[in-house]
């Protein structure tokens, strides 16, 4: 709905969540004249804004419940080495929320859900050049190579297929197929297991923990409050306003509030018509010395391993694990990680791991996001980009302003609706 005199453009706004997706919100609202408060029950990138692999990668961004989810067998998802681990013990709502994931596992609801992100996908980078122009001081890296590797070209074929159906969807990615040697002359960090590659084109990629802080350093700059070791237990919609409530009682009225908290947007979003099961993904990852560290992203797609440069380390990531996000970090998951990389990789020290982590990335059971405006038209919630909350995060900032400030649903938006 338009902003009319019975519902003015806001010019205070409570953002909960201080992770890339929160952070980019108040950004861009902050560029349309809006006063913003920050509030995070731990603080800056705490969630799964710091330790993932950081691409940038509108050009894959696609739907993670997939036709190929479903060759996993049961023995494999309960499996802890497995890429996708499943604990025995699951409990109702992760039952809830794997039968609707299944149920979207198909070539004809991946083909709908694509055609959702192609629209974002195209718009991607623009955002992150915004936020450049705009003054945040880290800048995104352009992938001068970035290599996805296997060990046979039967292996390989899985991303071609990806890749074809990616085209036949209308979204454009340029990619060269590589023999092993090829791949190693453009990445002499692959060893001589790989015998099969493909480098893909126009990606780029960041230091995920520090661009976030950058991003926090930017909208306080401007003038926004960022408020740590904030709990928002409550959010109240008061009919000219709502009032948000923290566990140590603090208790602040705004004009509008947004829901920012990944995995844990359900909990202030329920209230407000939000039914879809937000769960966590979680992945792992760790950093490594290298003898040469790659000059751009590598990808072991079968072992669903993803490593990035971080200056003179490799940050190796990966796994997909439906637990608790609160559960500890599982110490087999990041051996398992290790034990998948070493044969491929050349020259990496995986026995001298540190910053190892684990991180809860929001996944939904059909694989698109909830952006947009809730049941209030003063509270608005943005979660559940499962991987690509880094990737789509300046842009779900940028076009949820946008639907703030105007009362206008962009189109990009429309079917992300938060109450679908």
């Amino acid at each position: 709905m338009p902003a009319t005199e019975s519902a003015p453009t806001p010019q205070r706004v409570a953002v909960v969540g201080a992770g890339m997706v929160g952070l980019a919100t108040a950004w861009f609202l902050q560029e349309r004249g809006v006063q913003v408060t920050v509030l995070d029950r731990k603080g800056v990138a705490a969630g799964a804004s710091w330790g993932n692999a950081g691409w940038l990668t509108p050009g894959i961004t696609t739907p993670l419940p997939e036709p190929a989810v479903l060759r996993y067998g049961l023995r494999a998802v309960l499996s802890p080495s497995s890429p996708v681990y499943v604990p025995p013990r699951a409990d109702a709502r992760l039952l809830r929320f794997l039968v609707g994931f299944t149920r979207h596992s198909t070539a004809a609801k991946w083909r709908d859900a694509m055609r959702a992100y192609i629209p974002m996908n195209r718009r991607a980078f623009q955002a992150f050049d915004t936020l450049t122009a705009g003054g945040v001081a880290s800048m995104t890296n352009e992938a001068k190579s970035f290599i996805a590797a296997y060990r046979t070209e039967a292996e390989r074929s899985v991303l071609l297929d990806e890749l074809a159906h990616i085209h036949s969807a209308g979204q454009e990615i340029e990619f060269d197929v590589l023999t092993g040697a090829e791949a190693r002359e453009v990445e002499p960090s692959l060893s001589d297991n790989i015998g099969a590659a493909i480098r893909l084109h126009g990606q780029r990629f960041v230091n995920p923990g520090e661009y976030v802080h950058a991003l926090a350093d930017s909208v306080v700059a401007r003038g926004a409050s960022l408020v740590t070791g904030a709990d928002v237990v409550d959010i109240r919609d008061e009919g000219a306003g709502v009032r948000v409530v923290t566990s140590d009682g603090a208790d602040e009225r705004y004009d509008a509030a947004v829901l920012a908290t990944g995995t844990w947007l359900g909990q202030l979003g329920r209230r407000f018509g939000i039914r879809t099961v937000v769960q966590a993904g979680r992945g792992y990852s760790f950093s490594v010395k290298m003898e040469h560290v790659p000059s751009g992203p590598v990808y072991f797609p079968a072992q669903r391993v993803a490593c990035t440069p971080l200056g003179d380390r490799l940050r190796v990531a990966g796994m997909m694990e439906f637990r608790s996000a609160e559960a500890p970090l599982d110490r087999r998951r990041v051996l398992a990680i290790a034990e998948a990389a070493r044969p491929l990789l050349r020259g990496a020290d995986l026995d001298a791991r540190i910053d190892e982590w684990v991180g809860s990335r929001p996944c939904t059971p059909d694989g698109l996001p909830l952006i947009g405006e809730t049941r209030s038209p003063r509270v608005f919630a943005a979660g559940g980009h499962g991987m690509w909350g880094i990737t789509l995060g300046p842009l779900t900032g940028e076009l949820l302003a946008e639907q703030i400030t105007t009362g206008r649903r962009p189109v990009e938006l429309q079917p992300f609706s938060p109450l679908r």
